[in-house]
This record gives structure tokens, C-alpha cells and sequence, in this order.
């Protein structure tokens, strides 16, 4: 068994070298890679991974020109990565390597996806409350309750780690797009530590573009196969909607003869008649999509199979 370590760095070239010995202090009797991903820091970060490189060959460094963000750091990582359990944490020694055994446990019993619980956070609550609400809601939206989707103490079998393509802040989504794949995902409650050097590099925008993300991953993970089914549902209902407030006004104008002109709700029922007609062309035009896709894909396999002889 290989154990590979995902690292994303960013101006965090005090704690490297701690974070090092700890990991390799805590490994089993094993093969292991370290993946140390400079993120465009503008410390000496990369510096002083080159130095730990020289003394360990077991490190292998990836550098950014410039800041990519978490999300193209890991996936760098997992591209690299050949090891059969495969493991992500933080580079700001808050996540501890002692529980690395416990982790291979978890996985050794069949799990694909073991994620770490921050039961006793060391964060202030101004980023404790608001993670409250996200892995609520995130738990409620993908039927998948765990406690902090957002830790980045995970570890992998190799088959779900490749399985993954993340991009913007969809590593925070990481065990829902996993177990949308059907691969199995889990918890444990891992200690966590404050932060020694330096300061938190996430800001209060994460929170928008979180949200923003919590919308791409719903349809990736549920629609992607039949989006008519969220455009086409929706649309129906407005349309029925505006249906219904057209008819009710036509026949207010028919048998009481009332006047429409001034009424803004004959306006509201053609617009949401409208509308519902538009979200279900959009759906049909998904699933056109879709559709053209797997026959691609379907000719492609097609053609991968004839003997070409």
C-alpha cells in the first residue's frame, strides 16, 4: 500500500518543516509521497520545500505562477498522486498527522471517502456559526448529513480521488459530488489545533461564492443526466401560475365585465406564462444536449471496439 499526502500551499513557509516531520512520524510502515502544492505564495514557501525536497525524496513539489486557488491546487495534487489511500490536509498544522493511522482504519473497512469532523473547532465563531449553517443547509440539499463537509483533513481510495474534477470552491462540496459518483463517504472526529504562524487566507466573499457554488453542485450532482427535470418542473409550476391568473381575469372581464387595462396582475399572469415557457424550452434544450453527448460518447466506444484490420 502507497500513501500519497495532498498538500495546498499558501505563505506558509514557517510551518512546513514541523508539518513534515509530523506526517512522516505518523506514517506506517509504508511507501508514502508528499505532494506539497505552492499555491503562488509570496513568502519563501517554495524555498523552503525545495530544502525538504533535497533531504527527502519522497516529496515531490508542484508551483503555481501565481494563486489558482484551493480548488486547482488539490485537483494539481490528486492528478499526481499515485498513491492506493490518498490524503488532504491544510499546511497550517492545525490538522493533526496523528490521526493518520485512524483514517487508514476507516478506509481499510470500506469506505471510499473519510472525512474529518471538527467537533471541538479552534477557529473564532465568526467562522464557527456561519460553518454551522453551510454544512446544515449542504447536508439538507444533498441527503448526505455529515457534521463538516468543509475540513480539509480527508482521506481517499484512489478511485474517488481520480473520479474528481473541482474548480472555483467546489473542494467545500468534495463528499457530495464523491457520493453522487457512488462512492461511499464517512466521518471521523479529528483534533484540531490553532493556528500557529500566520493567519486564515479566506475572507467573508467565501460565503457568496460558496452559495454560488452550493447551485453548480446541485446541478451537477442531480440534473446533470435530466435537467428538464429542475427546468421543466419549475416552468410548469410558473406557467400554471400565470395560467390561472389569466383565466380568473378573463373571466372577470367576460361575465363582470371588468376592466384589464389597469390591472398590473394581467401583466404578471403573461409573464410568469412566459417565463414557464422559457425554463421548459431551456430544459428541453439540456436535454438535447445531453442527449447528443451520449451518443457521442456511445460512438466513440463504438468505434474503440472495431478491428481496424
Amino acid at each position: 500500500m502507497k500513501l500519497s499526502f495532498v498538500i495546498p500551499i499558501f505563505n506558509e513557509e514557517k510551518s512546513l518543516k514541523e508539518l513534515h516531520k509530523e506526517i512522516i512520524e505518523n506514517i506506517p510502515d509504508t511507501s508514502y509521497e508528499i505532494i506539497f502544492i505552492d499555491d503562488g505564495s509570496t513568502d519563501n514557501s517554495y524555498a523552503v520545500i525545495k530544502e525538504i525536497a533535497q533531504q527527502d525524496t519522497h516529496i515531490k513539489p508542484i508551483r503555481f505562477r501565481t494563486n489558482f486557488g484551493k480548488a486547482s491546487a488539490l485537483q494539481a495534487g490528486f492528478d499526481k498522486a499515485q498513491g492506493d489511500i490518498i490524503f488532504t490536509m491544510d499546511a497550517d498544522l492545525q490538522d493533526d498527522p496523528q490521526e493518520i493511522p485512524r483514517f487508514i482504519e476507516k478506509i481499510e473497512e470500506g469506505n471510499d471517502l473519510v472525512s474529518g469532523w471538527k467537533k471541538k473547532r479552534k477557529d473564532p465563531i465568526t467562522k464557527r456559526w456561519p460553518s454551522k449553517i453551510f454544512n446544515l443547509i449542504t447536508s439538507m440539499v444533498f441527503h448526505l448529513r455529515l457534521h463538516d463537509y468543509n475540513c480539509g483533513y480527508k482521506a481517499y481510495r484512489k478511485e474517488a480521488a481520480k473520479s474528481l474534477n473541482v474548480y472555483g470552491e467546489l473542494y467545500r462540496y468534495i463528499p457530495a459530488i464523491v457520493w453522487s459518483k457512488g462512492f461511499s463517504v464517512t466521518e471521523i472526529v479529528v483534533t484540531h489545533h490553532k493556528r500557529k504562524f500566520g493567519r486564515s487566507k479566506y475572507g467573508t466573499s467565501r460565503f457568496i461564492r460558496g452559495f454560488l457554488d452550493l447551485l453548480t453542485v446541485t446541478m451537477i450532482t442531480k440534473y446533470r443526466r435530466s435537467p428538464l427535470y429542475l427546468f421543466g418542473a419549475s416552468g410548469l409550476i410558473i406557467s400554471l401560475i400565470g395560467f390561472i391568473i389569466s383565466v380568473w381575469l378573463a373571466v372577470q372581464k367576460i361575465f363582470l365585465g371588468m376592466s384589464l387595462s389597469n390591472r398590473p396582475l394581467l401583466f404578471l399572469g403573461i409573464l410568469l406564462i412566459v417565463v414557464g415557457v422559457q425554463l421548459i424550452s431551456l430544459g428541453l434544450l439540456g436535454e438535447m444536449i445531453v442527449y447528443s453527448s451520449r451518443q457521442k460518447n456511445k460512438k466513440n466506444e463504438d468505434l474503440e471496439g472495431v478491428d481496424r484490420d
